[in-house]
């Protein structure tokens, strides 16, 4: 059966995924920094992005196994409502770290596992707030955070074409999580529901696309 890894399994849209690839018999590995507190179905895996040593735990024991999705779905939105004179830029540097480097230093660390896999698929829940193209105002670091890597899955995607392996950029829509608040458009069984039908038709032609959760696609 096929198996996906998804960071930020603990709650929200990652738990809702975790939810909805079990049921549909996959192997799931749930990710997250404190697996005793993750209640996703699924083997649960001790993981944060931010750090080396985890990071390298993770992948030795991960060593040798096919993973056909990679979702890196965990993110942080730490400056919401927090105009640039009080922004803590220590928080914007944290910011890179989980929502930009994070990714791409997973994505290095299992790109073996990806490889070895039937679908090779590595999925990144980014952002519209990271488009340029449909700016808007605030945000510095979550925005600046989102637009950094879409780049980056944007050079990414040349890289392991190669192998065969696509990427996905996914915009969850505004979704009623504790990061999107109560008043959000839709939640997260929509947005997960969304997602992962985008995920599962991917294929190398739509390789590297900046997509909706209902699979419009978004401009840079």
């Amino acid at each position: 059966m096929p198996s996906i890894l998804i960071t930020g399994a603990n709650r929200g849209i990652g738990k809702r995924l975790a939810e909805l690839y079990d049921a549909d018999g996959w192997t799931v590995i749930a990710a997250s920094r404190d697996p005793a507190n993750c209640n996703a179905p699924g083997e649960k895996i001790a993981l944060d992005v931010t750090d080396d040593t985890s990071v390298a735990a993770a992948a030795e024991a991960l060593s040798g196994r096919p993973i056909d999705v990679l979702w890196n779905n965990a993110g942080v939105y730490l400056d919401k409502n927090v105009p640039l004179d009080r922004l803590d830029l220590d928080k914007w540097e944290e910011t890179f770290r989980v929502n930009t480097i994070g990714p791409m230093r997973l994505v290095r660390a299992l790109m073996d596992n990806v490889a070895r896999s039937d679908r090779k698929t590595l999925a990144f829940t980014t952002s519209k707030m990271g488009s340029i193209s449909l700016l808007s105002s605030g945000a510095y670091a979550y925005r600046s955070s989102k637009t950094a890597l879409n780049m980056a899955v944007a050079v990414l995607t040349k890289d392991v074409a190669p192998q065969g392996i696509k990427t996905v950029l996914l915009h969850p829509g505004w979704v009623r999580t504790d990061m999107g608040g109560g008043g959000a458009d839709i939640d997260t069984d929509a947005s997960a529901a969304g997602m992962k039908s985008v995920v599962d038709a991917h294929d190398m032609a739509q390789s590297g696309k900046f997509l909706n959760f209902d699979g419009r696609e978004f401009s840079w």
